[in-house]
C-alpha cells in the first residue's frame, strides 16, 4: 500500500483539466436589498386587485405591464431609495 494521495484543491483541479473557475454566487449584503418584491396593484382600469412583481435590482424606472384580469395596459413606475431599496409601485392608466 503506498502513500495517501493529496487532495487536490479546486484551482488545482480546474488547472488540471483546463477548466475555467466556477463562479461563486453567493449573495452578498447590497444583493439582498435588491430581491424582487411582490405587491398588491389596483388595475386603474376595472378596479381588481392583482399582485406583479417589483425588482429594484435596476434603480428607479417606468415601465408598461398589463392588468393580469382586464389586459389593459398599465403604467407602473417603481421608485426606490438611495440605498436601490423598494419604496412603492406608483400605478396609472396608460392612456391618461
Amino acid at each position: 500500500m503506498g502513500p495517501p494521495e493529496k487532495s487536490l484543491t479546486e484551482s488545482e483541479i480546474d488547472a488540471l483539466y483546463g477548466l475555467e473557475p466556477a463562479l461563486d454566487e453567493k449573495p452578498t449584503a447590497s444583493d439582498s436589498s435588491a430581491t424582487p418584491e411582490f405587491v398588491v396593484v389596483t388595475c386603474p382600469y376595472c378596479g381588481e386587485p392583482f399582485e406583479t412583481s417589483a425588482d429594484s435590482s435596476a434603480g428607479m424606472c417606468s415601465y408598461v405591464e398589463d392588468c393580469q384580469v382586464c389586459c389593459q395596459p398599465i403604467e407602473m413606475e417603481l421608485r426606490v431609495d438611495d440605498e436601490g431599496r423598494f419604496l412603492e409601485l406608483v400605478t396609472r392608466r396608460g392612456d391618461a
